[in-house]
């Protein structure tokens, strides 16, 4: 028998989400992929008991887009967990095992997601949807690798995610479309007010340049009008040397940095050091907000608003 459309196009799909990232090595990644295929037996194409449609999101904001959109008429698993990043996590095999069963599978796109073509080979569900958010999104450069991903921080881009993931959903079940349509259009417009509730705030700030902890808040910075003049982690996992710490340092200490921003995903051990260095304190940043007791997006949103306005205002 001769694949079907979706398996002949999900290489080209995800060919693009490694470009400008650096792919872990391969033994680590094949652990997982060998026991994957151990795990998953035959794949049901997104069909649950509920008829309820099964949707995999690789972080939570993705998650808490797909939930606002399909509501009652979806099952969304988040695949990178409470405190953990996504630039490292490694997926266990009962997560490409959920995704064998997915009928979509929702990505940030733009590099993030660094094993998303092993989960896709891996999960072998030919019924599967990939949704790559980050498409049609103007992409900021992160040098040597490749695209700026952290396109969910800017409210505006966040509403162009929302719209394919609501596009996706009526393509997955398209028997639901006008409540898929309806749930997307009331939340693109609460989207909306938050754009403007942020916006508005921001503008009362007296300060406009921050550090943080790596290129995560580019995207807010732009929109809003904030500069990111340091980060302490350029690459994932990657701890600054001496001479960047002090570099670091030194432009905390021009602007008058009343804080350095850590993340609560990755050790703030760096952050502390400048801290103490340039007479600031560190607060926390969570750009995927799984670390608070409000995960939705709004939460997160406003959450990390506060804390910049600690600072900066």
């Amino acid at each position: 028998m001769g694949k079907s459309g979706e398996e002949k196009r999900a290489p080209e799909i995800v060919a693009r989400w490694g470009r400008g990232v650096s792919m872990r090595p391969a033994s680590r990644i094949s652990r997982w992929l060998l026991a994957a295929l151990l795990l998953i037996g035959t794949a049901s194409g997104g069909a649950l008991g509920s008829n309820r449609v099964l949707v995999a999101a690789s972080i939570a904001p993705l998650a808490d887009f797909v939930r606002q959109v399909g509501g009652s008429r979806v099952e969304v698993n988040t695949l990178v967990p409470p405190g953990a990043s996504p630039h490292t996590y490694e997926l266990k095999p009962s997560q490409v095992k959920q995704v064998s069963r997915a009928r979509l599978l929702v990505l940030n796109g733009a590099g993030l997601e660094y094993w998303a073509e092993k989960l896709v080979r891996a999960a072998g569900n030919p019924a599967l949807e990939i949704v790559d958010t980050s498409r049609g999104v103007p992409l900021l450069d992160a040098g040597a690798r490749g695209a700026n991903p952290h396109i969910w921080l800017d409210v505006r881009q966040a509403m162009s995610q929302v719209k394919h993931i609501g596009e996706a959903l009526v393509r997955a079940d398209p028997g639901h479309a006008r409540e898929y349509r309806a749930n997307a259009a009331r939340y693109l417009a609460a989207l909306e007010g938050l754009d403007r509730e942020i916006e508005a705030e921001v503008n009362t700030w007296e300060r406009r340049q921050f550090i943080a902890f790596h290129p995560a808040w580019v995207y807010f910075g732009r929109r809003y009008g904030l500069e990111q003049v340091a980060v302490i982690e350029r690459s994932p996992g990657h701890e600054p040397s001496p001479k960047e710490l002090a570099q670091i340092v030194e432009t905390a200490r021009r602007i008058g940095a009343r804080a350095i921003f850590a993340e609560p995903q990755l050790s703030p051990k760096a952050a502390e050091a400048i801290a103490r260095e340039s007479g600031a304190r560190v607060l926390f940043l969570d750009p995927l907000g799984s670390s608070l007791p409000d995960q939705t997006y709004f939460g997160m949103m406003r959450h990390n608003v506060a804390q910049m306005a600690a600072a900066l205002r």
